[in-house]
């Protein structure tokens, strides 16, 4: 994934974690490299997004592994559930994305 002013607290666990993290360049990177990584170890594929371009970059690579059945975790930040569809300007601010993504994945919250 990519760090990101609104994925911040997710870099900052990741040291202690164990999780090996793989930076990119693009989210649609981040979204084929976790697509690719579940292909060969058999193992879900995750990538990190920011809210808003972040998932509509990561989208190509979500509906591939929805279409061939890879799974996959992408984890969003997301705008307070309180700005959503208002309009105000926030930075990187998406009217839905869990509407965005629905259609291509099993599921979306």
């Amino acid at each position: 994934g990519i760090p990101g002013v609104h994925t911040l607290e997710l870099y900052r666990g990741l040291p202690g974690s164990g999780i090996r993290h793989v930076l990119t360049r693009h989210e649609q990177g981040a979204g084929f490299m976790a697509d690719g990584y579940a292909r060969v170890s058999g193992k879900p594929g995750v990538c990190f997004v920011i809210t808003g371009p972040g998932v509509t970059n990561a989208a190509t690579a979500i509906g591939q592994a929805y279409a061939d059945s890879i799974p996959m975790l992408v984890i969003s930040s997301v705008n307070s559930t309180a700005s959503l569809g208002k309009g105000w300007g926030i930075l990187h601010e998406t009217q839905d994305q869990r509407a965005i993504t629905a259609p291509i994945t099993a599921f979306s919250a």
